[in-house]
């Protein structure tokens, strides 16, 4: 099924699955876009939390260029550095950083997680190495009403000494060097849809108010509904390809099923407000400061 979002544009979308996904077509993001085409993006990414554009070519300028028809850009990356030149830019190599191999949603160590990101796919191993994305507004909905109501009261404190830095970061002692930790809720309400959806993933370490084992419980139980199939979608990589996602909710997982094999993409992401749980408490921050990634550069 191929859906045309507006007459006047040449964007058409075609779903991937029933909960999660869908592929753009109609659109060069290397163009002077109109803001008809970009509405009808943001549209379909709103709606289906991750879209794909196939076979873009893009340089740096380019890349930022369009995603910053979405919104004021982050720099790269609140702990690594940039490269020389191009300080929005996180470059995702699998011979350096994280392999990204653990369900998570991007930088919820820091009071501001990112809003939207958009990765551009540049070497791809010649098997392996797709990523899965989850509807964390699904996921919340698919939850028997009484759990709903008990995560709607939880807070949780995200941290980058976690479970994700133990299993995919290469130098993890570089990585934990300057703690972060910020506390969000279990719940968070969409600022654009207003939806509600879980806001979990690696860098979750504790819930507040609950000791150490009945956190881990709880935060798996959660956790479970997430990452169920339902709730996801699998994408095969091409060189080219951009994927979008709002990070708002949804998490991912970049499978390391390709060994010693080259991957590398290019990502850039748009600043997002400050997350809002069901009761309007905003998540804020415990440890480090990240203001200026999070502000992005004026």
């Amino acid at each position: 099924m191929t859906e045309t979002l507006q007459a006047q544009t040449d964007v058409t979308v075609t779903p991937l699955t029933g909960n999660i996904g869908a592929v753009i077509g109609g659109v060069d993001a290397g163009d002077a876009l109109s803001d008809e085409t970009i509405a009808s993006i943001r549209a379909a990414l709103l709606q289906y939390k991750v879209v794909f554009l196939r076979d873009q070519d893009l340089d740096y300028a380019a890349q930022t260029a369009f995603a910053s028809r979405f919104g004021k850009l982050t720099l790269g990356h609140p702990i690594y550095d940039a490269p020389e030149g191009r300080p929005n830019l996180r470059e995702m190599d699998s011979k350096q950083g994280t392999r990204a191999n653990h369900w998570h949603t991007d930088l919820t160590f820091i009071e501001r997680p990112p809003a939207f990101a958009f990765l551009h796919s540049k070497v791809i191993p010649p098997v392996g190495g797709d990523t899965v994305w989850a509807n964390a507004a699904s996921a919340y909905a698919s939850m028997p009403a009484e759990l709903r109501q008990f995560a709607d009261q939880l807070r949780i404190v995200h941290s980058n000494d976690c479970d994700f830095t133990d299993d995919t970061v290469i130098e993890r002692g570089a990585y934990i060097s300057t703690p972060y930790e910020a506390e969000h809720p279990a719940v968070r309400v969409h600022p654009e849809t207003g939806e509600r959806s879980l806001l979990l993933g690696g860098f979750a370490r504790r819930v507040v108010g609950y000791p150490p084992q009945t956190s881990r419980d709880l935060i798996r139980v959660m956790q479970e509904y997430l990452t169920k199939p339902e709730h996801t979608v699998r994408w095969q990589w091409r060189v080219g390809d951009i994927a979008i996602w709002d990070n708002q909710s949804t998490a991912h997982y970049a499978i390391y099923d390709y060994g010693n094999q080259y991957r590398r993409g290019e990502r850039v992401t748009v600043v997002a407000p400050t997350p809002v749980g069901v009761d309007g408490r905003p998540s804020t921050a415990l440890r480090g400061d990240t203001t200026a990634y999070s502000t992005g550069l004026d």
